[in-house]
């Protein structure tokens, strides 16, 4: 998977407790514009256009576990249902967006990029895969 870059707002955002992991509805969704590490909230990103199979907003990523380990915090995400191109492409997309959906002004978490803008052609998938041991991101 891509290299996960955290929004600065973040780090302030989980102190002042906007976040709360093992209850929060995570999703992910998706951008062909550049995300800045200063945004803040999703109303900062330009999403791609929804239809022909994506659905504005993104797709969630369910809490498996948020705990930690001798100091150090790890999120721990199913993978979002894949996208699925039909009756048309999806994107072009190059970044994928995490975000707290249940935070009062959809508070951005962090972003993958891709290296390359992608488009879905009808019947193609895309699929934000986490890795279930390091996990989403950590912190410690």
């Amino acid at each position: 998977m891509a290299e996960f870059t955290k929004f600065h707002s973040f780090v302030e955002a989980l102190a002042e407790g906007k976040h709360n992991f093992q209850t929060a509805t995570l999703k992910v969704m998706l951008t062909n514009t550049q995300p800045s590490a200063s945004d803040s909230v999703v109303a900062d990103i330009t999403e791609i256009a929804a239809g022909n199979g994506y659905t504005a907003g993104g797709n969630s990523a369910g809490t498996v576990s948020s705990s930690q380990t001798s100091g150090t915090y790890r999120l721990i995400c199913n993978d979002p249902t894949a996208w699925t191109a039909s009756g048309g492409s999806i994107g072009p997309f190059r970044w994928a967006v995490l975000y707290d959906d249940s935070a009062t002004n959809d508070e951005l978490v962090g972003f993958w990029d891709y290296g390359v803008a992608t488009t879905l052609n009808s019947g193609e998938s895309f699929v934000v895969d986490f890795d279930p041991t390091t996990g989403v991101l950590s912190i410690a």
